[in-house]
């Protein structure tokens, strides 16, 4: 597979995203049973094509995530890059808010040393901005890591241009990770650009749009009850069916292509240029095989036309009026 650069770290054009993998019990509700052998078959897969770029993080569990991924990269370690997070409030197993504060940024990463079973981080993202703490305190706490050998690159996740503004100021920002697909695209106006802008490589997690990109997904309406989607406005009513026309447009490229509408929706994410470096989910080897052919798949000037117009404004809020409110880029 080709390869791109994130910072001083050489990794496949696609990654793996590794959180449906082992997750909270709401994770395992909204990615559905998890078959541990498969998830680590998964992984040993993705190494064998050529996928060396695992993404995970500390609430993914929590932490039952970075230990599944340890174990499947055990005597394989040296071929993988890692990127996993911290930044969030543990208590009782569950999230309880954000710390970004020094100490305890350090506490995570010696944690997650322990639990991914290396002697460095490759990626070290801070998960989500923590209002009470200057990001210039943080990416400084984050520098000595670096300085001590104890991370490799400093990434953030889900921040505004401010916010990487003033973090690129203090240390060198590696990448910026922030769900960016057909089905979300709000980060084009402002955040991308100025990640280009800085040289930060940006890594878009959900590039199927959660799902919904590969034409698959019923209408909420159509849900069983305590599927996470039946409340999310974009699976809804009219909502739905304007989502559903933009996937249209997918299917028939992808039936041009004899592709897949994954291999297509990845493949418009990496021909916005070579700094993008999408990370699809996947716990089991088929679908891992299907999204990776997207590294192969050329979309013409036309295909990709058609799909930056297919769906210029998502129907429906992000996650939902409370949700979309916690996902707030600060």
């Amino acid at each position: 597979m080709q390869t791109r650069k994130i910072g001083p770290l050489t990794v496949s054009a696609i990654g793996l995203g590794c959180m449906g993998m082992a997750g909270t019990a709401g994770q395992a509700a909204m990615y559905g049973p998890v078959d541990r052998a498969e998830a680590i078959a998964t992984i040993h897969d993705a190494l064998d094509i050529g996928i060396n770029f695992f993404d995970t993080a500390e609430i993914y569990g929590p932490f039952a995530n970075e230990e599944l991924v340890a174990e499947a990269l055990a005597g394989r370690r040296h071929q993988a890059v890692i990127a996993t997070k911290f930044g969030f409030r543990i208590e009782n197993g569950r999230v309880a808010g954000v710390n970004s504060q020094p100490a305890h940024t350090r506490e995570v990463c010696e944690a997650s040393l322990k639990r991914l079973n290396t002697d460095v981080i490759d990626l070290f993202y801070q998960h989500r901005v923590d209002p009470a703490v200057p990001i210039e305190d943080v990416v400084g706490t984050l520098a000595d890591l670096v300085k001590e050998g104890k991370i490799r690159a400093i990434g953030l996740s889900e921040c505004s241009a401010a916010t990487l503004r003033r973090a690129c100021a203090v240390a060198p920002i590696a990448a910026l990770q922030s769900e960016w697909s057909l089905w979300e695209r709000d980060v084009e106006s402002e955040i991308a650009p100025t990640a280009r802008e800085l040289g930060v490589t940006f890594v878009p997690y959900s590039p199927l749009g959660r799902g919904f990109l590969t034409g698959s997904v019923p209408r909420a309406e159509d849900l069983p009850d305590g599927d996470y989607r039946k409340a999310d406005p974009r699976y809804q009513g009219e909502n739905y069916d304007a989502n559903m026309a933009a996937v249209a447009v997918v299917k028939s490229i992808a039936t041009a292509h004899s592709a897949s509408p994954a291999q297509v929706a990845i493949a418009w994410l990496l021909a916005k240029g070579p700094d993008v470096v999408p990370i699809p989910g996947c716990k089991r080897r088929t679908t891992l095989i299907d999204t990776a052919g997207a590294a192969a798949l050329h979309l013409t000037a036309d295909d990709i036309a058609a799909l930056d117009t297919a769906l210029p404004q998502t129907a429906g809020l992000r996650y939902g009026s409370k949700a979309a409110l916690a996902m707030t880029r600060l």
